[in-house]
């Protein structure tokens, strides 16, 4: 049976017991004092017990009947107005199955437990829009990336196999380059999807001896760029995974120490244990970024500066995309802010291990 159907079963059969119950206290509590005996007054005879309830029975039958009638039908009428918000929120979810994510319930009415469950549902319809588009963006945005170094091999493998005076080493080197950025955009995408499906071991760590772990890794690109190093802070446990932890403050350093100044720069790590959450603070110098221009390079293959590359700077595009996923993984959030003097202000909120 139908839900509505078995409501309205649920109201008729409310409604018939009430009436038997009424007709059961009528019976109990006023036939008692009805005798049986006949009683004669004068020439007329008043009527006993059973005459009452030879008159009483099929009246009671007749409204009994009634009332089965108007519970059905209006159990049927009140059970189809009650789940009118089900039927619509069951269209938006066939819709949503077929692909159709843009359609909204707008669930219109007073406040109730219908208008909250059509709200939720509205509201992760948005979600999974808005992470649907992301997704076809990152998969249109791979892509491309990746379809870019096989482009180039395979130009560099038909010029030199036309070019009978080609020189073989710096084909070699050539292809070795570009071979080398399609395995870094490859594990860059791997490290991505292992951080949205979160298929990790969590564990205690103090992020302020991870961070000097990762700092201490890219201290000779430091200085190779004349850039200056500042590590300190509190200790700072967090639960999460050591690995990717790491990978986020090298991401999140390296795109510091490369887009600095020429000369003269600075870089300042810092971690903090606050009362209710444990921050991790990377500042850099450099030239001045535009909060519009902040608010996408969390995008993935997005760059903060030109598409060049030299050995210090062979990025994929996916640096703070991958750090603002592990952040979200460890179910943190990545603040970005830019400096007044310019550079910009890295922060990554974490939860505490053990709630306060």
């Amino acid at each position: 049976m139908s839900v509505r159907l078995k409501l309205t079963l649920s109201y008729a059969a409310v409604v018939l017991v009430s009436g038997l119950l009424l007709l059961a206290a009528v019976a109990l509590y006023l036939l008692r004092y009805v005798p049986e005996a006949q009683i004669h007054y004068d020439e007329f005879r008043v009527p006993n017990r059973s005459d009452l309830i030879r008159a009483f029975v099929p009246v009671a039958s007749m409204v009994m009947v009634v009332l089965l009638a108007l519970g059905l039908g209006g159990g049927w009428l009140l059970a189809g107005r009650m789940l009118a918000p089900l039927e619509r929120i069951g269209d938006a979810a066939r819709l949503a199955a077929q692909g159709s994510l843009s359609h909204r319930i707008a669930l219109p009415g007073p406040r109730d437990e219908f208008r909250d469950l059509a709200d939720v549902f509205d509201s992760m319809l948005e979600q999974l829009e808005a992470h649907v588009a992301e997704q076809q963006r990152f998969a249109a945005n791979a892509s491309h990336e990746l379809r870019t170094p096989l482009a180039i091999s395979q130009t560099l493998l038909e010029v030199a196999r036309d070019d009978p005076d080609r020189d073989v080493d710096a084909l070699i080197a050539r292809l070795q380059e570009v071979n080398t950025r399609a395995i870094d955009l490859t594990e860059a995408l791997l490290l991505l999807s292992r951080a949205d499906r979160r298929t990790f071991t969590r564990e205690i760590l103090d992020l302020s001896l991870v961070g000097e772990d990762a700092v201490e890794q890219l201290l000779p690109l430091a200085d190779r760029r004349g850039i200056a190093i500042e590590v300190g802070g509190d200790p700072a446990p967090v639960r999460g995974s050591s690995a990717l932890l790491q990978q986020l403050i090298i991401n999140l350093v390296h795109n510091a120490l490369v887009h600095n100044l020429s000369f003269g720069g600075r870089v300042a790590v810092r971690t903090h244990a606050l009362p209710h959450a444990v921050a991790l603070v990377i500042e850099n110098t450099g030239e001045p970024i535009t909060a519009h221009r902040v608010a996408t390079l969390v995008e993935p293959f997005q760059r903060g500066a030109e598409r060049t590359r030299s050995e210090d700077h062979a990025g994929v595009g996916l640096g703070l995309a991958i750090a603002q996923r592990i952040t979200e993984a460890h179910d943190g959030t990545l603040v970005l802010t830019p400096r007044a003097e310019g550079g910009l202000i890295v922060t990554v909120w974490l939860p505490l291990p053990f709630p306060m």
